[in-house]
């Protein structure tokens, strides 16, 4: 197992030397790489058995740092930066050659962001280089929101855990980057489209669903437990299947489940985004023998939530 602890000078010592280090941020831990070692960042593959046409996101401390990757931030895109950074917001942006095309997946855009974690935040500014740093878990699986979560999914394979504590955000940030002048979302996530659209006007969504990516994020199949996740009316869903877990949202009661998780008694988007990847880790180590939940309230984070649903549901 990987040692865990605060210090940021021997997180800094592991990734100058190119190894595996898990990193804090506000929205999930991040299983991180020096961004301009190819080797490096082929660990990161490695250990995450992640497909290499899967791109990753580099993570550095400021707006102006962003620029030494990246040939331009198009003015739109450079205001949500100015606004949401740091915070749960990746920039997809034409990127310099100083970036590996491993990092982009031969894609000539980078996905770029600044972490809203103290610890992180003075790790990257103690090192000279950005660091790409997907979630801290195999690839496919519930996202880690603590670090236990990462020493029990990925010990083995990482040189130093620095402990931040529990995410705030709970869900991976929202990518936004430009098409034809028009601002365009990849990936929903722990920036709600309402608060995007406050900055720069109506922006399209282009939430991709398949084996080709043009972002981080996007696969159809993702952040899935082991045990099979069915949506839908859960009391429906209930007289169908027995031995069931059950995730949900609100007051309710459902008596007849094994067990269950109440992802916000006050119907709290905010508590509920916190907690979705812990309720679908907790559920799928139980002894149901299957999770049911339904999908939350289609605005807000709720969007979010229910495209992590979508694709952890898939199998």
């Amino acid at each position: 197992m990987a040692s865990i602890g605060k210090s940021i000078e021997t997180a800094s010592d592991f990734l100058k030397k190119g190894q595996l280090v898990a990193i804090p941020t506000e929205t999930v831990y991040g299983l991180a790489a020096n961004a301009l070692d190819t080797t490096a960042v082929a660990g990161v593959f490695e250990a995450k058995n992640r497909p290499v046409f899967d791109p990753l996101i580099i993570h550095t401390y400021s707006v102006i740092k962003a620029k030494d990757y990246v040939k331009s931030i198009p003015e739109p895109l450079l205001k949500l930066a100015n606004a949401f950074w740091p915070g749960p917001l990746t920039l997809l942006l034409a990127k310099k050659e100083i970036v590996p095309d491993l990092v982009t997946s031969g894609l000539d855009r980078v996905a770029v962001r600044v972490p809203n974690h103290a610890l992180t935040l003075d790790l990257l500014k103690s090192i000279d280089f950005p660091l790409a740093a997907p979630s801290a878990n195999p690839f496919g699986y519930v996202s880690p929101t603590a670090p236990e979560h990462v020493n029990k999914q990925l010990g083995e394979k990482v040189s130093y855990i620095l402990d931040g504590g529990n995410c705030e955000v709970g869900i991976e940030s929202t990518i936004v980057g430009m098409e034809e002048e028009k601002v365009c979302v990849y990936r929903l996530g722990g920036l709600a489209t309402e608060e995007i659209e406050k900055i720069v006007g109506k922006v399209e969504l282009k939430i991709n669903s398949s084996s080709n990516p043009a972002a981080p994020g996007q696969l159809k199949s993702h952040y899935a437990p082991m045990k099979q996740l069915v949506l839908g009316n859960i009391t429906e869903n209930l007289s169908k299947y027995k031995n069931a877990a059950v995730i949900y949202f609100g007051e309710k009661n459902f008596g007849n489940a094994k067990t269950e998780f109440n992802l916000s008694p006050d119907k709290n988007l905010k508590e509920a985004a916190a907690k979705l990847f812990s309720a679908l880790r907790k559920m799928d180590e139980s002894d149901a023998e299957i999770i049911l939940c339904d999908y939350l309230p289609e605005e807000g984070l709720g969007r979010a939530i229910n495209d992590r649903l979508k694709r952890a549901a898939v199998k």
